[in-house]
């Protein structure tokens, strides 16, 4: 399906983590590689992976050789989560029709939410965002009519404050996964997302000062 594009933001420090949250482990993968099948199962087979410019971005184009992803280098690694999201969009071809865009650390969401979004772009919704038990939450939707849009988002709202400029034209989608909600901001986090997912704790241990 190459009229959708995934947009996978990377890029972030994970400061927070302690860990570069994109390669750990998760389940028999890691963080990165579970998000971008969940992409695919759920219909979207062109990936782009945003990482930070540094060598962390060399170690995730090493662990992705063999995903088939685009991978798109966000320059300035103290950046807002807007420029990512631009240069995910720049990487898109102009023949694609709209992107999913979601962090990385949203891997636990399944690729049936995913199917329902691109649903209801094909009936007619421009914008689209899960909702689960009236909370939103990601991965979201964008129609590349507002590509200029993506490339220009204010820094201090970012996507957020897009569909809130938008939100009559936006769609609310609700899904069955309390995934779209749930992030992994710190050790903790994962911990628990982890053992909620896989019903095991992680095997990679706790980094120091996390």
């Amino acid at each position: 399906m190459n009229e959708v594009f995934a947009i996978i933001l990377a890029a972030g420090r994970s400061s927070r983590m302690g860990a570069f949250k994109p390669l750990l482990p998760f389940g028999q993968k890691t963080v990165i590689q579970t998000c971008i099948d969940n992409m695919r199962s759920g219909g979207v087979q062109s990936v782009i992976v945003v990482a930070a410019e540094g060598p962390r971005s060399a170690e995730l184009k090493d662990q992705l050789k063999h995903s088939d992803v685009t991978l798109a280098i966000n320059p300035d690694p103290d950046s807002e989560m807007s420029a990512s999201v631009a240069c995910g969009v720049l990487a898109v071809p102009e023949t694609t029709k709209a992107v999913i865009i979601i962090p990385v650390d949203h891997a636990a969401v399944p690729g049936d939410v995913v199917g329902s979004l691109i649903s209801a772009w094909r009936e007619g919704a421009r914008l689209i965002k899960p909702i689960v038990a009236g909370c939103g939450g990601h991965p979201v939707l964008v129609d590349l009519e507002f590509r200029s849009d993506l490339l220009n988002l204010n820094q201090a709202h970012g996507l957020k404050g897009f569909f809130r400029e938008h939100q009559a034209q936006v769609r609310r989608v609700t899904v069955n996964s309390s995934y779209i909600a749930r992030d992994m901001d710190t050790w903790d986090d994962y911990c628990a997302l982890h053992l909620e997912v896989f019903g095991v704790p992680p095997a990679e241990p706790r980094p120091e000062g996390s």
